[in-house]
């Protein structure tokens, strides 16, 4: 059975109706969804100044420069209706709160390493808030703390505080380029948590946004919260703005070392060896083990490799004694 040409024509121009209804109710939502962001901003410096759009010529390299996983920069990977780098909470409880009122999603990002996309892409209409503008780190030696907004990353971290003390330090991970914000919610595994435990175990107060856009801090949020927070990843709770962090004494001579074997090296006995006792090492002592494909001794073969790492938190003659 055919349609006749003035079912089609109808058809052609339902289609066409509902388009356009859907494409001016999208742009009804954006255009709302600005303006609440100017009435609810106050501080100083305008909200438009770290406001980008699709229509920015800055928005795509603002979008991808801290995208760890390339997948995720794809032409059909879902894009924010509009990103915010706020300089100031003012503009992230503006963020929340319209954000809120007009039904978009909130991906909160500090240094990009999410694998997964958490941070930067989501399946319904949605906005990303870019902490990279909130990186300050304030180093009190006298108090062995240091408040350190959620967009700085862990080299930042490491460099700030070895500039003011060579006898502290902060047990969190290795990579430089990871962001405080995300890392330290998730836990934050590094090479001193055999003696000091993981990042998260040595948070001592924090200020976040909630999803009502009312900053709390420890007191004001709760301890169950807070406890949250810690490991729980905070994007599920609200969005970090700072963290008050622990720093921990360690010897102004630290040793470390990297050995790599491979299968026809031996390789797997050693990892025994090193599952056997590596769980009864001295908490000064930290050694891991990364395993990766390599190249064999004869040419196109491929083969295991083992690279083991470690850091002691002493001197070279130390350690000596103490691996005897």
């Amino acid at each position: 059975m055919g349609f006749s040409s003035s079912s089609a024509t109808y058809l052609l121009l339902s289609t066409l109706l509902l388009s356009s209804f859907s494409w001016a109710a999208s742009s009804s939502v954006h255009e709302n969804f600005l303006q609440c962001l100017y009435r609810n901003s106050n501080y100083s410096t305008p909200i438009t100044k770290v406001l980008y759009t699709p229509q920015n010529s800055s928005y795509s390299s603002l979008l991808d420069f801290s995208v760890q996983n390339l997948r995720f920069t794809t032409s059909s990977t879902p894009k924010p209706q509009v990103i915010v780098t706020p300089w100031h909470v003012s503009h992230i409880q503006a963020a929340v709160i319209c954000s809120k009122k007009y039904g978009l999603q909130i991906r909160a990002r500090s240094g990009g390493h999410d694998y997964e996309g958490l941070s930067s892409v989501s399946e319904v209409p949605f906005i990303i808030v870019d902490l990279v503008e909130l990186r300050s780190i304030n180093v009190d030696v006298g108090d062995g703390s240091a408040w350190v907004e959620a967009g700085a990353t862990l080299g930042e971290v490491y460099y700030n505080v070895a500039n003011k003390t060579a006898t502290y330090g902060f047990p969190a991970g290795t990579c430089p380029t990871v962001g405080v914000g995300g890392h330290l919610s998730g836990g934050g595994y590094g090479t001193l948590l055999r003696k000091y435990g993981l990042a998260a175990d040595n948070i001592i107060d924090a200020y976040m946004v909630d999803s009502n856009g009312r900053l709390l801090n420890r007191e004001s949020m709760g301890e169950d919260l807070f406890w949250a927070i810690r490991g729980g990843g905070a994007a599920s709770f609200g969005i970090i703005t700072a963290w008050k962090i622990k720093l921990v004494p360690v010897p102004s001579t630290v040793t470390v070392f990297r050995v790599t074997r491979t299968l026809e090296e031996d390789g797997e006995k050693i990892l025994l060896n090193w599952q056997q006792v590596a769980d009864k090492l001295h908490e000064d002592l930290f050694i891991r083990v990364i395993l990766q494909a390599a190249n064999g001794s004869q040419n196109g073969d491929k083969t295991i490799s083992f690279t083991y790492e470690s850091l002691f938190l002493g001197n070279a003659s130390g350690l000596l004694s103490l691996m005897n």
